[in-house]
């Protein structure tokens, strides 16, 4: 099977599944089992919390994209992943806005240091963490650049410990991140297979030398 269709897959399964947790959840709180299990979290390593959540917001991650635009610029084997990642982003971002409306799930009320009173079904962060954190740690683990080895590691704690950080504070139920996340993935299998930039294809062997 063409590598495309098994994303295009990947893409239809992700969504549907998202699809299906949003509808099941509809506008009540997790079951209280999982709730219990939750309330654990918050209020835990708070600043810690906050600097993670800091680096999913819009004003962190325009500057990091702005680098990065530069860096295509002047380099064509990074052109491509760029490209790519900042499409994701974007998309992963404004579709869980647009679906947060759709679903109007209500927000935890156990909430730490901001109110946050935006829906709450899917977490936009948990969708941006995985469209750019998680696929960066990616793609930079298949680059040559050197030091990938840490880098994918770093950005890969930086994703799991943003959506981490939305349970320390209260702001997203886990079932919130589980559907942001499903969206993310969701975005990045739509673009592998509709898009001419095939940057999990062949050997990825980007560096900046």
């Amino acid at each position: 099977m063409n590598v495309r269709w098994l994303w295009g897959l990947a893409a239809i399964v992700a969504f549907v599944a998202f699809e299906f947790l949003g509808r099941a959840l509809g506008q009540h709180p997790d079951p209280g089992s999982i709730f219990f299990v939750e309330m654990q979290w918050v209020n835990h390593a708070t600043l810690v919390a906050q600097f993670f959540t800091l680096l999913g917001r819009v004003y962190v991650l325009v500057p990091i994209c702005l680098v990065l635009v530069v860096i295509a610029i002047c380099s064509r084997e990074w052109r491509g992943p760029i490209v790519f990642t900042i499409l994701a982003t974007l998309l992963a971002w404004q579709g869980a806005d647009y679906f947060q409306h759709a679903f109007a799930r209500p927000r935890r009320l156990d909430w730490i240091v901001t109110h946050e009173t935006s829906f709450s079904y899917p977490s936009s962060h948990a969708a941006i963490a995985v469209a750019f954190y998680l696929l960066w740690s990616v793609l930079l683990a298949r680059s040559a650049l050197a030091g990938r080895a840490v880098l994918a590691f770093l950005l890969a704690i930086i994703g799991f410990g943003i959506m981490w950080s939305r349970l320390a504070l209260g702001a997203h139920y886990l079932t919130d991140l589980i559907g942001g996340a499903l969206w993310g993935v969701a975005v990045v299998a739509v673009l592998a297979a509709a898009l001419p930039i095939n940057v999990f294809q062949g050997p990825a062997r980007p560096s900046l030398e």
